[in-house]
């Protein structure tokens, strides 16, 4: 059935219990049986094209806001959802983010980013202005990404709570109204822009004497979790999607009991606060009722997938499978899938799909490349490259390694400061492997075949003839050889 891809919109992650239900019964009387949440904290669903007109008058007669993804604005997000529970000591009370949502109250096609600088849950940089909360009361440090780009750029100003919507609009003006200059443009200058936005806007502002202090640290933001003498949920789905049923029913329960609001994350989840302790059966039984896990390994938390992605998520699973066999840690590393070349991801380690000219290549001559952020620190902007070129099953061997580095470096003394090991230049080389005619696995000599008892650094010719490929069993010898590019460090 054709579907038309719709989102919906909450303002810093923020719904309450009533509007969503509304929005989600909506969905349900156009045949809509599942939903997602986004990257930026919004609803999205799939509305059956038959069913379209449809949904369209009666979200107009409901004020309910749905745009079709090709003419969707960004939402602005917000670290909101860990207000209370990821961060307890901070001056960003969540009366402060609410007077600031109300402030933006103009249609702005940048992506804004609303962050207290406390917390490492919601990732900072990801929008092109990024609002981070100063250690002085109701300041806030401003980090520019400009669109269409790799560059950054800090303000030289903290600006006051009260002026972030006057700001954010001014420099969206300038940027969209001089593209040559600041937008798609490697060349850019933040200082032109600073100095636009300071000659043509008064506002309240005091010197950044400080760095902003940003940082990365997932917590576990999954199941059910005290918090003094509450208890809050995070719900998250693997394939990404939610039974309509099912947040009918959890709205149901928030209007019963009084919760207020429901939380959409970055990691496209839900949370739910303030929760009573006595109603924690209930919340049980309606978890049970619709076989709803909420106790995920952390590996499978800490990832960043494209929206409408489904070979990000095939991807994924696949890497986390090999993960699970290794026993790998993953902790303080985050993950993330790249396969369109507009997307922006947030992350320690990128999986970036190489791009061609030929949309019907076949899947399995597919490459992609292995990047990680400069210090393994997924709020900066360079990045490092670490193979090139990986087929598809390869990933999870390499990135298993990559790992390894990660915490080997982690543990070095701070006068290491980087590990030349892999910052040196890469250079593509060909070399001749043997690939399965069926399947198309490759055997890799490096690695060998354990299941097959046959040790790493075993060449394909001294493999016994009773071997068989590793996928498909195929006999040894119907292997081909075929040409590799791979990449060496010099």
């Amino acid at each position: 059935m054709q579907t038309q891809p719709v989102i919906i919109n909450f303002k810093g992650g923020i719904v309450s219990p009533g509007y969503l239900k509304e929005i989600l019964e909506t969905a349900q009387h156009v045949r809509v049986s599942h939903v997602r949440f986004g990257l930026r904290q919004q609803l999205i669903m799939e509305i059956p094209l038959k069913y379209l007109e449809e949904f369209d008058q009666l979200c107009q007669s409901k004020n309910i806001t749905a745009y079709k993804v090709t003419e969707s604005l960004p939402n602005i997000i917000s670290s909101y959802p860990a207000a209370g529970i990821f961060t307890t000591d901070s001056w960003l009370r969540e009366g402060v983010y609410k007077d600031i949502f109300d402030l933006f109250n103009y249609a702005h096609e940048l992506k804004i980013n609303i962050c207290d600088s406390q917390q490492c849950f919601v990732p900072f940089v990801t929008g092109h202005i990024n609002w981070i909360a100063s250690s002085s009361a109701h300041f806030w440090h401003l980090i520019i990404r400009f669109p269409k780009t790799n560059k950054v750029f800090k303000w030289k100003d903290c600006v006051y709570t009260n002026d972030l919507a006057l700001v954010s609009k001014r420099i969206e003006q300038e940027i969209l109204n001089d593209k040559f200059l600041f937008y798609g443009n490697e060349n850019v200058d933040g200082n032109l822009l600073y100095q636009r936005v300071k000659l043509l806007n008064a506002y309240v502002a005091k010197t950044a004497f400080e760095e902003p202090s940003i940082y990365f640290s997932l917590p576990y933001y999954e199941g059910f979790n005290r918090v003094n003498n509450q208890l809050w949920l995070g719900i998250y789905r693997r394939d990404e999607l939610f039974p309509v049923d099912f947040l009918i029913d959890v709205c149901n329960i928030c209007l019963n009991s009084r919760i207020g609001q429901l939380y959409a994350t970055s990691w496209k989840s839900i949370i739910i606060k303030n929760i009573d302790p006595g109603s924690r059966k209930l919340w049980d039984h309606v978890l049970g009722m619709y076989r709803i896990n909420v106790r995920h390994a952390a590996n499978e938390l800490n990832w960043q997938v494209e929206d409408f992605s489904d070979e990000g998520l095939q991807l994924k699973r696949q890497v986390i499978r090999h993960f699970d066999k290794e026993d790998v840690r993953t902790y303080g590393l985050c993950f993330a899938v790249q396969s369109k070349p507009s997307s922006s991801m947030f992350g320690n380690i990128l999986i970036r799909k190489q791009q061609t000219k030929n949309p019907h290549r076949l899947k399995s001559l597919e490459r992609y490349d292995i990047l990680y952020k400069k210090n393994f620190n997924p709020n900066e902007e360079e990045l490092v490259l670490y193979r090139e070129a990986v087929e598809k099953e390869h990933i999870g061997i390499y990135l298993v390694g990559l790992c390894r580095f990660y915490y080997e470096r982690d543990g070095m003394e701070t006068v290491l400061v980087e590990d030349n090991s892999l910052e040196k230049d890469v250079f593509p080389e060909k070399r001749i492997v043997h690939q399965c005619p069926h399947c198309f696995s490759v055997y890799d000599p490096s690695i060998g075949d354990e299941d097959q008892n046959v040790t790493s650094g075993t060449e394909f010719e001294n493999l016994p003839e009773s071997y068989g490929c590793a996928l498909c069993e195929a006999s040894k010898e119907e292997f081909i050889e075929i040409e590799e590019t791979v990449s060496v460090n010099h």
